[in-house]
């Protein structure tokens, strides 16, 4: 895999609208100065793609310029950094225009440049999968350098930190002490508000076989990934997929360690345990060598979800292990895709088998 160098004090990060287009609403005006006042008290400069900021209804009907937005950045030798604003849930679109480009295939394996979103990201991140370059399934724009909080929250901020080329690269993962409430209220009179907190004594919680385990990271959003295979939420989602080749096949996952994490729409167990089946029957639970999840937002179906793993994989070698924090949850870490990693929940500890920077 590609790696990216890490960025310096100084350097230009684009931010890019890649799925939902909600960043350039009336309704977002204000986490826009908040995001880069932030970034730029971190020594960065923002630089918004042409069309990140055009609206919802812009971005959903122009696949075409959130694809010209991210050739352009991969293009110019400034940017260092691309920050997805947010996910969404129609990223696929923009594969047509990117995969079949050649000039944007030769940049993202000549100028590997750090790429950091979650969600509907997941399909960003396998796209530069296939094309062998290391990304980060990590925060957002919106979600975390523009909360409307006092502050990013501080166990995020720190994970981000090791993006900047004058921070110690950080070899390991640790559990958060605190896990935080999604808002409720994100409108202005919001603003300074911080979230609902609750300490967190579970750490990473193993549901099932060898407590130490390893491989190369490879996952993303449940409900992404399971959209791939499916199609349900778009009816023209899996041909995409196929096409591009999108779902690693099942030599990719040999030795692999799975990470998924739902989303915010919180789906009941039923429903979890019924994707959950349409992963197994990829074969790819024969293949990999252990999995973790990301902690459910809010803790909604914590436990229910925690027997639907044991009962679905059916497979009680294969080791699970619970509780991370990645994903739609808060805090978000930043895991590095495609990069070889040991879980250890005796020792409570991800840590970085290999480097994750150039």
């Amino acid at each position: 895999m590609k790696k990216a160098p890490r960025i310096n004090k100084e350097d230009k990060v684009a931010i890019i609208s890649l799925s939902s287009g909600i960043l350039g609403d009336e309704s977002c005006q204000y986490n826009i100065e908040i995001g880069t006042k932030r970034l730029r008290e971190m020594g960065l400069e923002p630089v918004f793609t042409k069309h990140a900021l055009a609206g919802s209804e812009y971005i959903r009907k122009h696949p075409e310029k959130r694809a010209a937005d991210l050739k352009a950045a991969f293009l110019d030798p400034e940017i260092k950094g691309i920050i997805c604003a947010i996910g969404g849930d129609d990223t696929f679109r923009t594969l047509p225009f990117l995969m079949e480009d050649p000039e944007f295939i030769e940049a993202v394996k000549t100028n590997p440049k750090i790429f950091t979103g979650y969600s509907d990201t997941t399909v960003n991140h396998l796209m530069f999968y296939q094309l062998g370059l290391e990304t980060f399934y990590g925060p957002s724009f919106l979600t975390d350098f523009a909360d409307i909080g006092p502050e990013m929250l501080p166990y995020t901020m720190n994970a981000v930190g090791q993006f900047l080329a004058d921070q110690p690269e950080q070899g390991t993962i640790l559990p958060s002490a605190t896990w935080y409430e999604e808002r409720k209220d994100f409108s202005a009179k919001a603003i300074g508000e911080s979230r609902v907190a609750h300490l967190d004594k579970k750490g990473f919680e193993l549901l099932q076989g060898n407590p130490v385990f390893s491989g190369h990271l490879l996952g993303g959003c449940f409900e992404s990934l399971t959209d791939i295979l499916s199609g349900e939420r778009y009816a023209d989602e899996k041909k995409v997929a196929g096409t591009y080749h999108l779902f690693p096949e099942l030599s990719k996952w040999q030795g692999a360690i799975l990470f998924i994490e739902t989303c915010e729409e919180k789906i009941v167990p039923k429903e979890f345990e019924r994707k959950l089946l349409m992963l197994k029957e990829t074969g790819l639970f024969s293949q990999i060598a252990g999995m973790i999840v990301g902690k459910p937002q809010d803790e909604c179906f914590y436990h229910e979800y925690q027997s639907i793993l044991i009962d679905t994989v059916a497979d009680h070698t294969l080791p699970i292990a619970y509780n991370f924090p990645f994903g739609h949850a808060y805090p978000r870490t930043v895991l590095p895709y495609g990069v070889r990693v040991t879980v250890d929940t005796i020792s409570q500890v991800l840590r970085f088998d290999e480097r994750i920077f150039s």
